[in-house]
């Protein structure tokens, strides 16, 4: 099963935060997908996974508004976990 990370209702910063938080959680090649309600988690999650090395499978506003990104962690996730990855 894909894990789900709700971040409806948060603004910016949080969804990213939460995201971050998540992947480090994760090993690399997992994917994620995260529901978002603020519009610029469409931009910043993407940004954020560029910056990461994670890369963004779907990024999208789905009928009701919602923001959808779907990504897979990175092999740079093992890393360190202020930058997304985990502890070693």
């Amino acid at each position: 099963m894909m894990p789900d990370l709700d971040a409806r209702h948060l603004l910016c910063p949080l969804p990213v935060l939460r995201v971050q938080e998540r992947v480090a959680q994760l090993a690399g090649g997992e994917v994620l997908t995260v529901r978002c309600t603020d519009p610029g988690a469409l931009n910043d999650i993407p940004a954020w996974c560029r910056i990461e090395g994670h890369e963004v499978l779907q990024a999208r506003t789905d009928d009701a508004g919602e923001v959808l990104v779907t990504l897979r962690v990175g092999s740079r996730a093992g890393g360190d976990p202020s930058r997304g990855g985990r502890p070693r």
